[in-house]
């Protein structure tokens, strides 16, 4: 299951440099994942809340203050999932998958209440993520169980 868990982190990657290469495109460009009103790629990923920390409402855009794409956060820690499955560090796996399902679920608030706009990109990321914190969660299970059956047995 942990090549499972990395092949997903990796197509994590992959999406994530989407969204990234979006943010990098010039914004009177129609992106190609701009396919209704409602599911927007191109004004999601330049609008405010794309960078960390979000540009301020009095804030001019590229002003000097450094701010870096969510995007690149995502490849990150996408990255840092693959590693970690891919060395047998569930538990730590399983904490990274957490605060990355968080992240994601925030952005998707974000883009349902606040932005009212949906990234495709996104949606996948959020996708990808849940996937990968339910196969960290059935691992660390599957090795309990599998211990506590092993510890029965060695006591018997």
């Amino acid at each position: 299951m942990r090549f499972l868990i990395a092949l997903l982190a990796i197509a994590g990657i992959f999406d994530s440099a989407l969204a990234l290469r979006i943010h990098y495109q010039d914004p009177s460009v129609a992106p190609p994942c701009a396919v209704t009103e409602r599911f927007d790629c191109g004004a999601v990923n330049h609008g405010r809340y794309a960078e960390f920390p979000p540009i301020g409402f009095d804030e001019v855009p590229h002003s000097g203050k450094i701010h870096i794409p969510v995007a690149i956060f995502g490849i990150l820690g996408y990255g840092l999932i693959a590693i970690l499955a891919l060395s047998k560090q569930y538990w730590l796996t399983l904490q990274i998958a957490e605060l990355g399902f968080a992240c994601a679920a925030f952005l998707s608030y974000l883009e349902a209440y606040v932005i009212e706009k949906w990234c495709i990109y996104c949606l996948w990321s959020m996708i990808l993520m849940t996937a990968i914190l339910l196969f960290s969660i059935a691992i660390l299970v599957m090795n309990h169980l599998r211990s506590r059956k092993s510890a029965v047995i060695l006591s018997s």
